[in-house]
């Protein structure tokens, strides 16, 4: 018996940087909380961070992936053409994204009913994992969840300019080592990803 599936359609935005840190950007225009932008952060000596909007959404969050600190602060994400700005308490993360990739456009012809499906997660899944290692287009997550990614769109993340409490977090780089916060990690070339990532909670029993 399948349980409830909860929707969240947006974009994932995922970055490197020289120093080390790396930073995973859910960018959620529509989801059962309504919009809302959330970070997790993975700090060079692995450290995993959530900056999330509400207690709501962190707890959410929390209960579906794995962090070594929890923060409840303003997260706010603007897009303006190739643009991203981020501010997330201490981050402040501005991406310039190119235009969309070859494969990007493959994925965008990908009926969107489908694209959310259990079964072109699991078609993507070898694909993905060979062509981008650490990347999984489905798995098992906390609490017993499933979860998996329906992937609508690929661009590249050409420039970004980051800092951790006004302190620069150094060049854009690849998202290397993968990160650890569930059973994937964003792909290693930076890039934003158009997504449908659903969420399955288990069934009561009885």
């Amino acid at each position: 018996m399948t349980g409830e599936r909860l929707r969240f359609d947006g974009w994932i935005a995922g970055v490197g940087t020289s120093s080390g840190t790396r930073v995973v950007v859910g960018h959620w225009p529509r989801s059962p909380f309504g919009p809302f932008s959330d970070v997790m952060v993975q700090r060079p000596g692995g450290k995993r961070l959530l900056l999330a909007p509400s207690g709501p959404v962190a707890d959410f969050v929390a209960a579906t992936y794995r962090f070594d600190r929890i923060d409840v602060v303003p997260v706010a994400v603007s897009v303006s053409g190739d643009v991203w700005l981020v501010e997330a308490g201490p981050l402040r993360l501005r991406l310039r994204t190119g235009r969309q990739s070859p494969f990007g456009l493959l994925l965008s012809a990908v009926p969107a009913s489908f694209a959310r499906s259990p079964l072109w997660a699991r078609l993507c899944d070898l694909p993905a994992r060979t062509l981008m290692p650490g990347v999984r287009t489905l798995g098992s997550a906390g609490s017993g969840r499933r979860e998996w990614y329906g992937a609508r769109g690929l661009r590249p993340v050409l420039a970004a300019d980051a800092s951790w409490g006004g302190a620069s977090l150094g060049a854009l780089a690849p998202l290397d080592p993968p990160v650890a916060f569930g059973f994937g990690s964003a792909p290693r070339r930076p890039c934003v990803v158009r997504v449908t990532t659903t969420v399955e909670r288990r069934a009561p029993s009885g």
